[in-house]
């Protein structure tokens, strides 16, 4: 086992009679930037704080590197955790902010003012020690946050959500410092998350979980095009559902029944003949068919209107009963002029067909 991989051996946690987690085993790998995505109350932040001592799992054993730290507190484990509040000292500088935790380990104060400036350059803030806090943008204290933990040279850095008080912008733009500092450290990230834009755009690999339970662990893009359950599909990112039931299996694609017809895609769960099933399709995986025979799915659908987003038109259409959402690039008019009854398909390899279940919206 690497020095900084983190493994949960049948890991689960119960408050009374509440199971906030399950019985679980995962394993990130050293090095990785690993976040583990879900709704509020899903149990993401217990599994944080069970790998970092602040809670002890009711069953199961939890290792960083080769050591069993299922038994040590916080203050003995080789990690460190940035809270959602970042926590910073109001009446510390900056520099002294960063360099708390070694002098707690008794580091001589040049050594620590020297180590300090270090990891303030490393955190793009270089000249910036001797400000308080409250002198610096919402941004800049989150890298001072980022550069207390990594003082203590953590095997493995622990995020609870740490960018959900900054705006859009903000938000958009720590993405890539923290991608650009784990990159350079190479320290294991554990990133928790609501936010499926931030999981998709930092992390090498993705948990998403749902009341408790991981229901999937993957690269982004295997999350993004291949998501395991009903759940995974809705949470992440948005899919057009057709429920319906399976009327034919050949070469690796289900036929799906549905009200607003037959559709062909991807029969990702082995289902066979006459089980439910649910076609998932991307909107941006929707095309106007109209003189394209080829498309494998086609149906008819009644515009209702559309909202331009820049780069993109969202055109929302309803079809057998029931609503489509299709993504068009904003080039020319096309999109602008859509209105009344279109012709509209997909093709059955960017449709997939798993076993009915429940969706994140439900």
């Amino acid at each position: 086992m690497q020095g900084n991989e983190v493994a949960l051996q049948d890991v689960s946690m119960r408050f009374g009679d509440f199971v906030a987690v399950h019985p679980t085993d995962l394993t990130i790998r050293g090095g990785e930037f690993f976040s583990i995505l879900g709704p509020s109350g899903c149990g993401k932040t217990t599994i944080l704080r069970m790998i970092s001592g602040f809670l002890r799992p009711s069953t199961g054993r939890i290792r960083i590197g080769d050591g069993d730290v299922t038994d040590l507190g916080p203050n003995r484990r080789p990690t460190a955790l940035i809270f959602q509040n970042l926590a910073l000292f109001p009446l510390m500088t900056v520099w002294e902010n960063v360099a708390f935790g070694l002098e707690a380990r008794g580091v001589p104060k040049a050594e620590r003012r020297r180590r300090a400036e270090e990891l303030l350059e490393l955190v793009a803030l270089p000249g910036q020690a001797d400000k308080m806090p409250a002198a610096l943008s919402g941004g800049q204290r989150q890298r001072v946050a980022v550069a207390r933990a990594l003082a203590v040279e953590p095997a493995v850095l622990l995020l609870d959500e740490p960018l959900s008080a900054l705006d859009l912008k903000l938000r958009q733009h720590m993405r890539a410092e923290l991608k650009a500092i784990q990159r350079k450290t190479g320290i294991t990230f554990v990133y928790i998350t609501h936010d499926q834009g931030e999981a998709l755009t930092m992390s090498d690999r993705v948990a998403v979980m749902n009341q408790g339970r991981i229901e999937q662990v993957a690269a982004t893009e295997a999350i993004y095009n291949r998501p395991a359950t009903p759940f995974v599909a809705t949470f992440v990112g948005e899919h057009n559902v057709f429920r319906g039931r399976v009327v034919g299996v050949a070469n690796g694609h289900a036929r799906v029944e549905t009200p607003a017809g037959r559709f062909v895609g991807v029969n990702a769960d082995g289902l066979a003949e006459h089980d439910e099933a649910m076609l998932f399709v991307r909107p941006e995986r929707i095309a106007l068919a109209e003189g394209h025979p080829e498309i494998d799915n086609q149906l008819d659908a009644e515009v209702e209107r559309r909202d331009l987003e820049g780069p993109f038109v969202n055109v929302f259409l309803r079809a057998g009963g029931r609503p489509v959402v299709m993504h068009l690039t904003n080039v020319g008019d096309a999109a602008g002029r859509l209105d009344g009854r279109q012709r509209i398909g997909f093709a059955a390899e960017d449709a997939l067909v798993l076993r009915a279940g429940q969706l994140a919206s439900e």
